[in-house]
């Protein structure tokens, strides 16, 4: 067989299934693969919320499944593993991660989301009728365990389609007993094939196993174009599970863009001078023997210096609403999208590209679709829509930020002052706003509410909670607590446009107010999110002293804010430092300065937790007065 040179490279070494699927067995040894079968320890409890993609979840779980494996036998076995092959299979479907079922009645609600024409009230999420798309994904780990341990990942994804099933049809084939042991509760190769209309991508990926991805992959380890193209990450032994880095981490050389290469400008080194390795580039040698040495090429810091360009390309396709388009709708050609957002078919194919190439579009012969993160975030109608926030972006911020200059010579003041809008302009900018923050906020809201436990305070004031949507957080987390949002009346007007469906509750109410001047309604904990980054010391002051006013010993203050560490990524707090710059006399702060600033007025015990990549809360319990 035409792959029989690359699986022979095997033949001689230890390999190892850290699995125990038969398919995935099956599907090896039909590939004439020679392999031994020790399946995997590890517990798969991983957070998937902690994840910025299913994918990333799901490799992740291939990972520790496949260092699990190589750790133990290079333990305890006097010839170690060369190859441990660790695999995780998923289901996706609008950004939900659908596993194994549990039971048939949660089978029966996992293929409800896949089939169309079905009622299932009590699915969280469901696929429109007429589009029921799922992406079975299966992510491998390589793990190269014997003098030098090498980590490689990679993902396969395949999109399938159900056709329109009845329930009695849907009963039957749950109670065969086959979707029991299935990622997303079907086995395509057996009964499960009679749910599929189509499936566009390997077959056998569905299955369990991608082997063409798989077998491309051997051809790259065994026969690589370039020596300097394959990079994986090296290791002198096998290091603890939770400390294997990624793929695209190289060990020499700096992943940061704005580092680039250290020493700067060209460097040089003498010929057989036995300085090391010289690196890749363009190179050549002078009359005195002398080599000059072109760094590397700065690919980060172009992407930097056109990022503009890619956001401007996002913030147009949401306020087209072609991902809207595409979720009800898919796939879709670009003249059928040109039609359905008015606008020219050159233009739209050329924006449609940019977006696959941005990662946020599929494209295949049949036309364009939504990936999950676009339908979970870019869509306007989700739960977890960025859409509002991309509006915002691209219709004030962006605006903003072309007197980025100026408000770096002269202060945000000076660039903000420029912006003045007038009352229907102000009041669109107002709702624009919501929309952004409600978003946002949905995104961490759980997170926020469950970073501590707070089950000892039954009333909680969310000052400048805009929507509600962390104080419907707070509430479905604790039973017994009560939440009131204070916010301005021009805000509150508009709070009834984001209830969602099904979800109002009483233990949730809403109070006109500017917090500097009214009254703050009584409470066991106050909640600042997203609030004190946006004002000059002496406001902040000003509000924490209105806040240790009405605050009794023994209650609580809530404080979410993106936390300044040394050890954390600068990156991370990069865009909040930037609109800081051009909008507001604020500041962000580190934990000792909140611990100074709190204990200030009145606020003890003052604990960090993070919730999320940019996001920290910080708790105070208010001390007795002396």
């Amino acid at each position: 067989m035409v792959l029989s040179p690359v699986i022979g490279k095997l033949l001689h070494k230890r390999v190892v299934l850290a699995s125990a699927s038969p398919r995935r067995r099956e599907i090896l040894s039909h590939a004439g693969l020679r392999f031994e079968v020790v399946p995997s320890r590890f517990k798969e409890k991983l957070d998937k919320a902690s994840f910025p993609t299913p994918y990333a979840y799901a490799i992740e779980t291939a990972k520790q499944k496949a260092l699990e494996v190589a750790s133990r036998m290079h333990q305890k076995d006097l010839r170690a593993p060369d190859v441990v092959i660790g695999a995780d299979t998923i289901v996706t479907v609008g950004g939900l991660i659908l596993e194994k079922p549990v039971d048939k009645q949660d089978a029966y609600r996992m293929l409800s989301r896949l089939c169309s024409g079905l009622s299932n009230p009590t699915a969280k999420a469901s696929v429109p009728a007429g589009n029921p798309r799922h992406r079975p994904r299966s992510p491998l780990v390589w793990v190269y365990s014997q003098l030098d341990t090498e980590v490689s990942e990679f993902h396969e994804e395949t999109t399938v389609k159900f056709s329109e099933l009845s329930e009695e049809l849907l009963w039957e084939y749950i109670d065969s007993g086959e979707p029991m042991d299935k990622a997303g509760g079907y086995g395509i190769q057996a009964l499960g094939g009679m749910l599929v209309e189509y499936v566009h991508g390997d077959f056998l990926n569905v299955v369990g196993f991608p082997l063409n991805h798989f077998c491309k992959k051997l051809v790259e380890l065994y026969y690589p174009p370039h020596h300097e193209d394959v990079q994986r990450v090296k290791h002198d032994s096998i290091p603890p599970v939770d400390t294997f880095e990624n793929l695209s981490d190289v060990e020499e050389g700096s992943s940061d863009p704005a580092r680039g290469n250290e020493g700067g400008g060209h460097r040089r080194a003498e010929a057989g001078s036995g300085r090391g390795q010289v690196p890749a580039g363009s190179q050549g040698a002078d009359s005195h023997g002398t080599v000059e040495i072109t760094p590397p090429f700065p690919a980060g810091l172009l992407e930097l210096v056109e990022g503009f360009k890619a956001s401007k390309a996002l913030f147009i396709a949401c306020k087209l609403k072609v991902f809207d388009v595409l979720k009800d709708e898919a796939p879709l050609k670009a003249v059928d999208i040109a039609g359905k957002i008015d606008a020219s078919v050159c233009g739209t194919e050329r924006l449609l590209d940019v977006c696959v190439a941005l990662g946020l579009l599929e494209k295949t012969d049949r036309g364009y679709c939504n990936t999950d993160l676009a339908d979970l975030h870019l869509a306007s109608d989700g739960e977890y829509s960025l859409h509002g926030l991309a509006m915002h972006s691209n219709d004030h911020a962006w605006n903003l930020f072309t007197d980025l200059e100026l408000a770096v010579r002269e202060g945000a003041n000076a660039a903000f002052g420029r912006k003045a809008e007038d009352p229907v302009q102000s009041k669109q900018t107002k709702l624009q706003f919501m929309r952004a923050m409600h978003g946002l906020t949905n995104l961490t809201a759980r997170q926020v509410a469950t970073a501590f436990d707070l089950s000892r305070f039954s009333s909680a004031c969310d000052l400048g909670g805009c929507t509600g949507a962390l104080a419907r957080a707070l509430t479905r987390e604790y039973p017994r607590l009560k939440v009131t949002v204070l916010d301005l009346p021009e805000v509150i007007e508009h709070v009834p446009c984001f209830q969602p469906e099904g979800r109002q509750t009483e233990r949730v109410s809403f109070v006109p107010g500017d917090f500097f001047k009214d009254g703050l309604p009584e409470a066991e904990l106050y909640i600042l999110s997203r609030i004190l980054h946006e004002w000059p010391d002496d406001k902040v002051h000003e509000l924490l002293s209105r806040v240790s006013d009405s605050c009794k010993p023994g209650g609580g203050i809530l404080v979410a804010e993106t936390v300044l560490e040394e050890k954390r990524p600068a990156r991370g707090s990069l865009p909040a430092s930037l609109n800081l710059l051009v909008r507001t006399q604020g500041r962000e702060r580190s934990l000792p300065q909140y611990r100074r600033l709190l204990e200030l007025h009145g606020f003890w015990d003052v604990q960090l937790a993070h919730a999320g990549d940019r996001l920290d809360v910080v708790l105070g319990t208010r001390a007795s007065p002396p």
